[in-house]
């Protein structure tokens, strides 16, 4: 499966920001079958503290929605649900989780108060991911080695750049 560039962004974001080790994408669980099918779109690893970031990331740049606002809340807590047991699964050396969701446009109102009453989901939207992409650009602007994340080597690229 195809890297996508929200993908990308989130995994620059556990790379650089919050230092891990290993990041992988489109992640699925081994053994196949319907439970193969199940991805997580970025896992991110920090080995020296134990933690373990597991994100869904939908960039839909005219916001956030599938069909409809129900039924948007319900695929995002089945997500979630999958995010979790994948980690109990596979994620037994990692106590620390943080399960997350990232989404750069979401519609204020209904999808932004259900999304906020699922517990233990950390929303990474609207402003919040608005704010992480500053931090990727101030480092962007601080850092030229290439850490193997082309939106990353773009930002610092554009950072870079000489008038």
């Amino acid at each position: 499966m195809k890297t996508e560039i929200g993908e990308y962004i989130v995994g620059a974001y556990l790379k650089v920001i919050k230092e891990c080790d290993f990041v992988d994408y489109n992640v699925r669980p081994t053994g196949g079958g319907l439970e193969g099918l199940n991805e997580l779109d970025v896992l991110g690893l920090d080995f020296k503290n134990k933690i373990a970031y597991l994100c869904e990331v939908t960039t839909h740049i005219r916001g956030l929605l599938y069909k409809d606002n129900i039924t948007t809340v319900e695929r995002i807590k089945t997500k979630y649900e999958k995010q979790k047991k994948y980690a109990n699964k596979y994620l037994s050396d990692f106590p620390n989780r943080h399960f997350m969701f990232w989404s750069p446009v979401v519609p204020k109102g209904y999808i932004t108060e259900e999304l906020e009453k699922i517990d233990g989901l950390e929303l990474i939207i609207n402003e919040k991911y608005t704010q992480c992409i500053d931090e990727l650009r101030r480092k962007a602007k601080e850092l030229t080695n290439d850490v193997g994340n082309p939106f990353f080597r773009m930002l610092q690229i554009l950072e870079h750049l000489r008038r």
